[in-house]
């Protein structure tokens, strides 16, 4: 920063004599001087070299003091300047205009030499500070940018580092599941494709797709007999495999922002009308989330082919769908899946099934034999 003595300054004055003993003054204490008798040939000096600081009179022809202050002040680049009026005029009025205009100070003719000096090394030191703080503000914002930048690519790293924890999760299962190759994928995409179209906002899809990719992690915890028995389930084994539901929960829940994604993966076996499990919850008391969930995961499970059955065709499944809505589907959340055109469902699956293809090639060249 320049020191205030090698300042640059800008007198203002019509009248000659004020003019000169200005710059007497000013230059032994070593400041750069130019002088000017009008406003506008100050402007014009200013805009190519702008002042550290400007003494200026009001009453001069052409363009007072006030008209000339209110055009430094306009202009970004001279607005910063402090501008010390030096005038004869004496009343209340005056002094409180020229502050309004923009003035950083008022001396009223005859002044002091003395005075004017103080004042003038006063303002400089503080429009020093000023700029030292404004470099200060400059450089910290820079950081903050810096620093903002990176942690917005870690966050990203981490996300996508997440999500394919979660895709590995689900492959997982659906690999100890044998019937439901692909499910978790598919049964997230679809729930998102619903999710869209009734409207969702981009948080609300987040936490649908996470509580879809996690639905099922809770079946690490039934035991294989009772998860890959082919034939219908005793209701004691229907209890164990219900338990499944808590332990995602459990899982799920532990991680603060996982919770409204928990909340999902809790009631995503509830149905509309009461009839579901575990909670027992009706209609509006299921999260949105789960409500959309139910639907893409039962047009999954109908779609997709099982031991003791095939696929069922989409119109079949569409049909279904229909006769549950009130009772296990939320009417609302049906409306919106019927608005979503079949060459969407098989798009999906295509693309799913494609990827779990690819997976499963994948981990026949990565596990160790």
């Amino acid at each position: 920063m320049m020191p205030t003595e090698n300042a640059n300054i800008m007198v203002v004055d019509d009248q000659p004599a004020n003019l000169k003993l200005l710059e007497d003054m000013l230059k032994v204490h070593g400041y750069k001087i130019r002088s000017f008798p009008r406003g506008r040939l100050a402007l014009a000096a200013a805009a190519q070299n702008p002042p550290d600081l400007i003494l200026l009179d009001i009453n001069m022809p052409e363009m007072n003091g006030y008209e000339v202050c209110e055009h430094l002040k306009a202009n970004p680049e001279l607005a910063a300047a402090p501008v010390i009026f030096l005038s004869a005029l004496n009343a209340t009025e005056d002094k409180v205009k020229a502050f309004q205009t923009g003035g950083a100070d008022y001396i009223t003719k005859p002044f002091q030499l003395e005075e004017v000096q103080a004042r003038v090394q006063t303002h400089l030191k503080l429009h020093q500070l000023q700029q030292e703080l404004q470099l200060q503000n400059d450089h910290l914002e820079e950081i903050v940018s810096q620093r903002t930048t990176q942690l917005q690519s870690a966050v990203k790293r981490i996300k996508t580092s997440y999500d394919q924890t979660l895709q590995a999760l689900g492959g997982a299962l659906d690999l100890r599941d044998n019937e439901t190759a692909g499910h978790s994928q598919r049964v997230t995409r679809y729930s998102l494709e619903i999710g869209q179209a009734i409207g969702c906002s981009e948080e609300e899809l987040g936490e649908l797709a996470l509580g879809a990719s996690l639905h099922d992690i809770g079946k690490i915890g039934i035991p294989d007999a009772i998860l890959l028995k082919a034939g219908k389930l005793t209701p004691e084994e229907t209890l164990i495999m219900q338990r499944h539901v808590n332990i995602s929960y459990d899982l799920v829940s532990r991680h603060f922002f996982l919770s409204r994604a928990a909340q999902i993966v809790l009631t995503h076996h509830e149905f509309y009308d009461g009839r579901g499990y575990p909670q027992g919850l009706i209609g509006k008391e299921i999260p949105l989330g789960a409500r959309i969930f139910t639907v893409a995961d039962s047009f999954d499970a109908m779609t997709s082919d099982r031991p003791y059955r095939a696929a069922l065709p989409y119109q079949t499944a569409r049909d279904e769908i229909i006769r549950c809505s009130g009772a296990q589907f939320d009417p609302d959340v049906v409306q919106a899946f019927l608005e979503i055109p079949p060459e969407a469902w098989e798009r999906i699956r295509a693309e799913t099934d494609l990827d779990a293809y690819s997976n499963r090639i994948r981990s026949c060249f990565t596990t160790p034999p």
